[in-house]
């Protein structure tokens, strides 16, 4: 079931992006070139380091959120609580609608780790030339490296804008995907913006 699960999601990553000419070896395949962007190979690219600065962690003035199961932890502003907790998935809300959704997938032991991170930077990417990402980059947090991006404002704005990060660990002995979102509609995504970045980059990971 297990490897199932790791099948499906490679293959969604795949399709998401295009690189399965690349993994069976293709030559006509070109990495993805963009000046907004890092190198999608992952020999080639470099992640930047999240950094928390002084005027991010003001921001960070509420409670500290631990979940335990998973060995990972958050600062986060005044007044943000939480909505559900287990093992697997974290649900944290700002008392106007903004949203910390925290999943965990575990995947087989032989999973492409690398190969699926690039696969979710190249189709971040094409998202980016399509319009509806603005920002991409490999980000490295707490020691993971994991592809960060940030959707473009939707046109209805009453739809959801997303801050997300994307990344591989090994935790208890299993190879795991960490999806970290924070998420508001599009009219209050600017409100909110600095306040993503601060909780995104306070992050804590046991590795």
């Amino acid at each position: 079931m297990k490897s199932l699960l790791a099948l499906g999601i490679f293959m969604f990553a795949l399709s998401f992006c295009g690189i399965t000419e690349k993994l069976t070896g293709t030559k006509d395949f070109n990495p993805v070139n963009n000046s907004n962007a890092e190198p999608a190979s992952k020999t080639e690219a470099s992640a930047e380091k999240a950094v928390l600065t002084p005027d991010l962690s003001a921001k960070l003035d509420g409670e500290p959120l631990k979940w335990e199961e998973q060995g990972i932890s958050w600062k986060l502003p005044k007044g943000w609580k939480q909505i559900s907790k287990d093992r697997t998935m974290l649900n944290y809300a700002s008392p106007d609608n903004a949203f910390l959704i925290a999943s965990i997938s575990n995947m087989a032991d032989d999973f492409p780790v690398d190969a699926s991170t690039e696969a979710f930077y190249t189709g971040a990417v094409t998202r980016m030339k399509n319009g509806e990402v603005k920002k991409v980059q490999y980000t490295e947090i707490d020691g993971i490296k994991g592809v960060e991006f940030i959707e473009s404002s939707p046109e209805d704005k009453t739809g959801p804008q997303r801050h997300q990060w994307i990344a591989y660990r090994k935790y208890g002995g299993q190879t795991q995907m960490l999806n970290i979102m924070l998420s508001t509609k599009g009219s209050n995504f600017d409100n909110h913006a600095d306040e993503f970045q601060a909780i995104m980059y306070s992050m804590g990971i046991v590795k």
